[in-house]
């Protein structure tokens, strides 16, 4: 890892605390939203769909923002700071429209800082070295996921598990958000400032990247997320001790992949790594009839090496990298949102099977095309 520029690695233990906070908020939420509350799974698509949404359709604002006026530090420590102090208002809500909301404004953080914290990895990017850069933090990235997940595995084996302690976990997340909030602000730097020759924000050449995004957009419309997993696995049978066990191998097969997969895209070209991503992908939800394990790993390698590959791809080929970083991340918000919605309310009102078959005819058909695009383009 010589290749990786200090401040990198600091901007990566501040992924770090702030996923380990975010792993304990996505492993309780689904079991609380379903079985404490009683609300239904159609209820949590919504929730799933608001979070979604706000969390990368505001991205292109701020990507915009950031480009436009070579603002990048201050947006990425003001959402750190709004994502830190809301984890833990989790505790006080009863509802599923009070969580929807607070999950809302906890990722409306996320999207503040996402293309801007982008641009600083890409800024200190060693030539050549963008994917392995990217891998390395989505490697630290994915770690502090898989500490939460243990954090969570552990507690449950030690008390009891009930309303009153899932509360309490929910306080306790604000220790690592104020972590990752104090090397934000002391130990990452800004960018270097370049003097702009043109106030245009979107460049034309840029256009040629959205086919590969599209495709990938596709993917995450289609794609039933870890969260709808968790509900599966309470619904198999599993109890709330077993459940944080399926999130660890999730973060620990990308915690394992996501550095060489970087390397790997440097070396084999990024849209080659997203076509193996999206078998991948296929393979989370054809093994949900063998084994759910499988699923959470061949899930955690879809969605690392994908995201991986795709960022790089970015880094590397576009003109305007803020705006094009926050219109990655805005596609992401739509049709992930919009997937959540449709996933919740076929579940709740259809049962699971259709679901899967929805899920699997969509992808399948999304992979085709992309091999089909393979053949008669030059994606590199």
């Amino acid at each position: 890892m010589k290749d990786i520029n200090k401040n990198i690695i600091a901007l990566g233990f501040v992924s770090f605390f702030t996923d380990m906070a975010s792993s304990i908020i996505n492993i309780l939420l689904p079991i609380y939203v379903v079985y404490v509350l009683h609300e239904g799974v159609d209820k949590l698509g919504i929730i799933i769909a608001v979070a979604t949404f706000i969390s990368y359709a505001i991205r292109v604002l701020f990507g915009y923002l950031s480009d436009k006026y070579n603002i990048v530090k201050p947006f990425v420590v003001v959402g750190y700071v709004l994502s830190a102090f809301t984890k833990p208002m989790f505790a006080f809500a009863d509802t599923f429209i009070s969580i929807a909301f607070l999950q809302g404004v906890e990722r409306m953080g996320k999207a503040v800082r996402s293309a801007s914290k982008d641009m600083i990895i890409s800024a200190y990017s060693t030539a050549n070295k963008h994917g392995k850069t990217f891998g390395f933090h989505k490697m630290m990235d994915i770690a502090g996921e898989l500490v939460g997940a243990l954090i969570v595995f552990i507690i449950f084996l030690i008390f009891i598990q009930n309303e009153i302690l899932i509360k309490d976990i929910f306080l306790w997340t604000l220790v690592p958000g104020m972590i990752a909030t104090t090397i934000v602000i002391f130990f990452v730097q800004d960018v270097p400032k370049v003097e702009k020759k043109t106030n245009i924000v979107l460049n034309r050449e840029d256009y040629r990247l959205f086919p590969l995004l599209f495709i990938y957009f596709g993917f995450l419309f289609f794609i039933v997320n870890q969260q709808f997993l968790i509900v599966l696995a309470k619904q198999n049978g599993f109890t709330l001790s077993d459940i944080p066990l399926f999130i660890i191998l999730f973060t620990l097969v990308q915690t394992i992949t996501s550095y060489y997969g970087g390397i790997l895209s440097d070396k084999k070209g990024n849209f080659k790594i997203v076509f193996i991503a999206f078998i991948f992908g296929i393979f989370s939800m054809l093994s949900v009839k063998i084994n759910l394990l499988l699923s959470f790993g061949f899930l955690g390698l879809f969605t690392v090496l994908s995201l991986n590959a795709l960022r790089s791809y970015i880094s590397i080929n576009a003109k305007s990298k803020g705006f094009v970083f926050g219109v990655f991340y805005a596609g992401m918000a739509i049709f992930s949102a919009l997937g959540s919605l449709l996933i919740g309310y076929l579940w709740e009102h259809y049962g699971f099977e259709v679901v899967y078959l929805f899920s699997i005819f969509g992808m399948t058909t999304l992979l085709i095309f992309s091999l089909i695009i393979i053949i008669n383009s030059n994606f590199r």
